[in-house]
């Protein structure tokens, strides 16, 4: 079969109808290729988040991009230029301070190297798309200190190249665009034989599957040129859906009283439509977790009606209501010395963030598994800390590229971001703080004490799948050490005892066990039972009140 002949039949299944050439487009064109993108990725990220390696229930992926790239669409869908250059400088800005999450990192510096290429100009033709589209690809490799084929990276590498290809034979865009999608298709079922585990786990990257979808996206937009309108009522509707971000500068009128937050338990919670019931009654909305455990923020004048109105959807925990115009004449009043180090870290769990401000956090950023804060929000917690320099603890693999940005966007003040890639290791860090010592000592010692925990995380399983040679069926509880699983059963008590016993070695002494939102009385008696099985270890138990994962431990 001819490559023509591929060709022909790829571009009619992606483009029904008549075949109409494009050979250049202005920033009219590229808010609609965003808003087409951020559309197709709201109705896939469910299915993106599913592809993670691991069977746990913090996949984020989609989600991560989406939110990304949703910053970008409510960003450039009200402004009134065509100049291509000014709409993808806006997108890119938008991007970077929206980023959650690697992929949502990633991502965001995709967009900037896009925007670089794009600098300048009025429109853009398929050439000068070619060569963004490989700043992108570019940038987006720099943002990780070590990239590794069979991801994301790979597919939009292999995505831009394509397009170069494709370019030097046709500058009809629409017939580019089909091609890179092509390869980045191709890109994303080849990601398995790239990465085992991977391959093992049955599933393509994630990341790169949500990068074939922004392109599928993008090759809509360019061919149904009439739907534009219908994605501008999209994109406005997701205003409702979520936080309308932080103003650029600091608004000093308060216009809703009282800051009030609260978990809401239930077994289905519908978050979307939360969301858009709660949006009325306030601004600052955030609505994140699981159908079983939802975080709740919200700047409202009428609390009551915002609580009376989760109460259809399950019980209310921890609530917390704080009238922000009192707070604020305190701080007015109020004059705060600036320290010589601040620390920001991230953390999720009642009793978690309770640990962390008594260990001297200054600002804890309520985040985890499945609720990534996005860059704007660590900056603005770097800001609010009176330190002359301040040290990050993202607590979380999937954070640490957007800690790491936000740090680089802060220009006040010095800011270092200590590696922390589990909450054990942020706690085993604010432990080891030196309250005399300037920034670099504070971030050796943390960094050194970091290193030195081991972790073990204890959730249930989503889905079915086979990793490190176990069979795992969707419900099985399953056990976590240090990022592989190494148990896999039905009963909670069993699984912390095995998952222990892989972890112990001869020089560890102290095991500390943070239990979560759902284990209740029953911690108490695991423990009990673990100090008899293994008498030479001290052990400490701790409410921890994190979602969606029954343990995490901390062995030293």
């Amino acid at each position: 079969m001819s490559e023509n002949f591929i060709k022909l039949v790829f571009y009619n299944d992606l483009c029904k109808g008549d075949f109409v050439s494009l050979y250049s487009f202005d920033g009219q064109g590229l808010k609609k290729m965003l808003l087409g993108s951020t559309h197709l990725l709201a109705q896939h990220k469910s299915e993106i988040d599913a592809l993670n390696v691991f069977p746990v229930p913090d996949g984020d992926t989609g989600n991560n991009m989406y939110l990304t790239l949703l910053a970008a669409a409510k960003e450039v869908q009200q402004m009134e230029t065509t100049h291509i250059g000014e709409v993808a400088e806006a997108a890119a800005e938008a991007c970077l301070m929206g980023a959650r999450g690697n992929s949502g990192v990633i991502l965001s510096q995709l967009v900037r190297g896009f925007a670089k290429a794009l600098a300048g100009k009025e429109r853009a033709n398929a050439l000068e798309v070619v060569q963004a589209m490989e700043e992108g690809a570019k940038l987006a490799y720099q943002a990780v200190m070590n990239p590794v084929e069979g991801t994301m990276l790979t597919v939009m590498r292999r995505s831009a190249e394509a397009a170069r290809t494709a370019v030097i034979r046709n500058y009809d865009l629409l017939r580019v665009m089909i091609i890179t999608l092509r390869e980045a298709r191709m890109a994303l079922s080849e990601t398995p034989e790239l990465l085992p585990v991977l391959k093992e786990a049955g599933v393509v990257d994630a990341g790169g599957r949500g990068y074939v979808i922004i392109l599928e996206g993008i090759l809509n937009a360019l061919k149904r040129a009439e739907e534009f309108s219908l994605l501008m009522d999209f994109t406005a509707r997701q205003e409702s859906k979520f936080s309308k971000g932080l103003p650029k500068e600091l608004d000093t009128e308060i216009h809703f009283t009282y800051c009030t937050e609260f978990l809401v338990k239930g077994t289905q919670i519908p978050l979307e439509t939360l969301r858009h019931e709660l949006a009325p009654y306030g601004d600052c909305l955030m609505v994140v977790g699981t159908e079983q455990v939802a975080k709740v923020h919200i700047h409202s004048n009428h609390p009551g009606m915002v609580l009376e109105n989760c109460l259809n959807y399950g019980s209310l925990h921890q609530v917390a209501i704080h009238n922000m115009k009192e707070q604020n004449q305190q701080l007015k009043q109020e004059v705060i010395p600036e320290k010589e180090v601040g620390l920001v870290t991230v953390g999720t769990g009642e009793g978690i963030i309770d640990i962390m401000n008594s260990l001297g956090a200054d600002t804890v950023v309520v985040g985890g598994q499945t609720m990534n804060p996005s860059t704007e929000e660590i900056v603005r917690a770097i800001q609010s800390v009176p330190a002359h320099g301040v040290l990050v603890l993202p607590n979380n693999k999937n954070i640490i590229l957007a800690a790491e940005q936000a740090a680089s966007l802060v220009k006040n003040k010095e800011v270092k971001v200590v590696p922390t890639r589990t909450i054990p290791q942020g706690l085993g860090a604010l432990l080891a703080q030196l309250p005399e010592a300037g920034l670099a000592e504070n971030f050796q010692a943390m960094n050194s004490a970091a290193r030195s925990v081991l972790t073990g995380e204890v959730t249930r399983a989503v889905r079915e799948t086979t990793n490190n040679n176990y069979k795992i069926h969707q419900g099985d509880l399953i056990g976590i050490a240090e990022g592989s699983i190494v148990a896999v059963g039905q009963e909670l008590a069993p699984i912390v005892k095995d998952l222990l016993t892989h972890m112990l070695q001869e020089d560890h002494s102290l095991v500390t066990l943070y239990y979560g939102a759902d284990v209740g009385e029953q911690a108490e008696a695991i423990v009990e039972k673990l100090q008899t099985d293994f008498p030479d270890i001290e052990f400490e138990l701790h409410f921890g009140g994190q979602p969606l994962y029954h343990f995490i431990l901390s062995v030293e």
